[in-house]
């Protein structure tokens, strides 16, 4: 939870998200079972233009896993 509430702050003080911040971001939310964070956060990062990396990609599908929605994980491979 402390690490999601520092990256929304990053934006508040105008510190720019990198993919590293958002890797860090999509860790705390498979690590917390917030699938649907973690997916919130991999689509924005789409939409921001943050390039995805391979820990990106493999965060998330294990938040999307955890949170038992394989279906979800599978599409990702798609993206």
């Amino acid at each position: 939870a402390r690490a999601l509430y520092l990256f929304r702050q990053m934006a508040d003080v105008r510190l720019e998200r990198s993919t590293i911040t958002y890797n860090a971001a999509v860790s705390a939310c498979e690590k917390g079972r917030e699938w649907a964070h973690a997916l919130h956060l991999f689509r924005e990062m789409s939409r921001l233009c943050v390039e995805r990396s391979i820990v990106t990609y493999t965060a998330t599908v294990s938040a999307c896993e955890k949170g038992g929605d394989w279906v979800r994980a599978l599409q990702l491979f798609g993206e």
